[in-house]
Protein backbone atom coordinates (compact mmCIF):
# COMPACT_ATOMS: atom_id res chain seq x y z
CA UNK A 1 0.00 0.00 0.00
CA UNK A 2 1.38 3.39 -0.92
CA UNK A 3 1.48 6.36 1.44
CA UNK A 4 -1.54 8.14 -0.08
CA UNK A 5 -3.83 5.08 0.26
CA UNK A 6 -2.58 4.45 3.82
CA UNK A 7 -3.41 8.02 4.89
CA UNK A 8 -6.81 7.97 3.14
CA UNK A 9 -7.82 4.67 4.76
CA UNK A 10 -6.46 5.73 8.15
CA UNK A 11 -8.36 9.02 8.09
CA UNK A 12 -11.55 7.24 7.04
CA UNK A 13 -11.21 4.79 9.93
CA UNK A 14 -10.58 7.56 12.47
CA UNK A 15 -13.50 9.60 11.17
CA UNK A 16 -15.86 6.64 11.40
CA UNK A 17 -14.79 6.01 15.00
CA UNK A 18 -15.39 9.68 15.88
CA UNK A 19 -18.80 9.82 14.18
CA UNK A 20 -20.09 6.40 15.36
CA UNK A 21 -21.26 7.44 18.87
CA UNK A 22 -23.41 10.22 17.43
CA UNK A 23 -24.93 7.86 14.90
CA UNK A 24 -25.61 5.19 17.50
CA UNK A 25 -27.25 7.61 19.91
CA UNK A 26 -29.58 8.79 17.17
CA UNK A 27 -30.60 5.17 16.56
CA UNK A 28 -31.76 4.57 20.11
CA UNK A 29 -35.47 4.03 20.38
CA UNK A 30 -37.76 6.47 22.13
CA UNK A 31 -38.45 5.55 25.73
CA UNK A 32 -42.03 5.93 26.98
CA UNK A 33 -42.94 6.12 30.67
CA UNK A 34 -46.10 6.68 32.66
CA UNK A 35 -44.37 8.53 35.48
CA UNK A 36 -45.87 8.73 38.96
CA UNK A 37 -48.80 11.12 39.19
CA UNK A 38 -48.80 13.12 42.41
CA UNK A 39 -51.04 15.89 43.71
CA UNK A 40 -49.26 18.71 41.87
CA UNK A 41 -47.49 16.95 39.03
CA UNK A 42 -45.42 14.03 37.81
CA UNK A 43 -42.34 12.37 39.26
CA UNK A 44 -39.76 10.21 37.51
CA UNK A 45 -36.35 8.86 38.35
CA UNK A 46 -33.26 10.34 36.67
CA UNK A 47 -32.04 6.82 35.94
CA UNK A 48 -34.75 6.49 33.27
CA UNK A 49 -32.48 8.52 30.98
CA UNK A 50 -29.56 6.07 31.28
CA UNK A 51 -28.82 3.85 28.33
CA UNK A 52 -27.93 0.48 29.76
CA UNK A 53 -24.91 -1.32 28.42
CA UNK A 54 -21.51 -2.63 29.39
CA UNK A 55 -19.87 0.17 31.36
CA UNK A 56 -21.83 2.71 29.36
CA UNK A 57 -22.32 6.24 30.67
CA UNK A 58 -24.60 7.34 27.86
CA UNK A 59 -27.94 9.04 28.33
CA UNK A 60 -31.06 9.52 26.24
CA UNK A 61 -31.54 13.12 25.18
CA UNK A 62 -35.29 12.87 25.79
CA UNK A 63 -38.08 10.57 26.91
CA UNK A 64 -41.85 10.78 26.63
CA UNK A 65 -44.32 10.50 29.47
CA UNK A 66 -47.69 9.09 28.44
CA UNK A 67 -50.22 8.91 31.22
CA UNK A 68 -53.99 8.43 31.05
CA UNK A 69 -54.38 11.35 33.47
CA UNK A 70 -53.31 13.75 30.70
CA UNK A 71 -54.75 14.26 27.21
CA UNK A 72 -51.31 14.84 25.63
CA UNK A 73 -47.90 13.37 26.45
CA UNK A 74 -45.03 15.36 27.92
CA UNK A 75 -41.58 15.28 26.37
CA UNK A 76 -38.74 15.67 28.88
CA UNK A 77 -35.38 16.73 27.45
CA UNK A 78 -32.14 16.18 29.36
CA UNK A 79 -29.36 18.74 28.86
CA UNK A 80 -27.23 17.80 31.88
CA UNK A 81 -27.53 16.05 35.25
CA UNK A 82 -29.37 19.09 36.66
CA UNK A 83 -30.91 20.69 33.57
CA UNK A 84 -34.17 19.36 32.08
CA UNK A 85 -37.15 20.82 30.27
CA UNK A 86 -40.70 19.46 30.11
CA UNK A 87 -42.83 20.24 27.04
CA UNK A 88 -46.54 19.66 26.45
CA UNK A 89 -46.67 17.73 23.16
CA UNK A 90 -49.64 19.66 21.78
CA UNK A 91 -49.12 21.82 18.70
CA UNK A 92 -50.05 25.43 19.35
CA UNK A 93 -51.37 25.77 15.80
CA UNK A 94 -54.38 23.43 15.89
CA UNK A 95 -53.80 21.08 18.82
CA UNK A 96 -52.38 18.03 17.05
CA UNK A 97 -50.16 15.71 19.11
CA UNK A 98 -46.51 16.31 18.24
CA UNK A 99 -43.87 13.75 17.34
CA UNK A 100 -40.41 13.86 18.94
CA UNK A 101 -37.37 13.43 16.74
CA UNK A 102 -33.99 14.14 18.29
CA UNK A 103 -33.72 17.77 19.34
CA UNK A 104 -37.05 18.90 17.92
CA UNK A 105 -40.77 18.21 17.97
CA UNK A 106 -42.79 18.22 14.77
CA UNK A 107 -46.49 18.47 14.00
CA UNK A 108 -47.56 15.73 11.56
CA UNK A 109 -50.63 17.74 10.48
CA UNK A 110 -49.11 20.97 9.12
CA UNK A 111 -45.36 20.75 9.65
CA UNK A 112 -44.81 23.15 12.55
CA UNK A 113 -41.54 22.50 14.36
CA UNK A 114 -40.36 23.33 17.86
CA UNK A 115 -36.89 23.05 19.38
CA UNK A 116 -36.05 21.18 22.59
CA UNK A 117 -36.85 24.29 24.64
CA UNK A 118 -40.35 24.54 23.11
CA UNK A 119 -39.69 27.51 20.85
CA UNK A 120 -41.25 27.64 17.38
CA UNK A 121 -38.63 27.13 14.68
CA UNK A 122 -40.99 26.59 11.72
CA UNK A 123 -44.65 27.60 11.26
CA UNK A 124 -47.53 27.74 10.73
CA UNK A 125 -47.58 27.73 14.57
CA UNK A 126 -46.89 31.19 16.03
CA UNK A 127 -46.79 30.38 19.75
CA UNK A 128 -44.19 28.43 21.69
CA UNK A 129 -45.12 25.17 23.41
CA UNK A 130 -46.44 25.04 26.93
CA UNK A 131 -43.59 24.22 29.30
CA UNK A 132 -43.66 23.14 32.93
CA UNK A 133 -41.27 23.91 35.78
CA UNK A 134 -38.89 21.03 36.44
CA UNK A 135 -37.48 20.51 39.94
CA UNK A 136 -34.44 18.25 40.17
CA UNK A 137 -33.33 16.48 43.35
CA UNK A 138 -30.60 13.90 43.87
CA UNK A 139 -32.46 11.02 42.16
CA UNK A 140 -35.82 12.44 41.05
CA UNK A 141 -37.27 14.83 38.55
CA UNK A 142 -40.55 16.51 39.49
CA UNK A 143 -42.64 18.18 36.79
CA UNK A 144 -44.91 20.77 38.35
CA UNK A 145 -48.17 20.59 36.38
CA UNK A 146 -49.86 23.42 38.30
CA UNK A 147 -48.43 26.18 36.19
CA UNK A 148 -46.58 26.95 33.05
CA UNK A 149 -42.96 28.12 33.29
Amino acid sequence: MDRRNFIAKGCTACLSIAVMPALLSSCTSTRYLTGTVEKDGLRLNKSEFKITGKGSKAYLSFLIIRNEAFKYPICVYRFSEQDYTALWMRCTHQGTELQASGDFLQCPAHGSEFNNKGQVTNGPADDNLRTFPVLVSSNDIFIDMRKQS
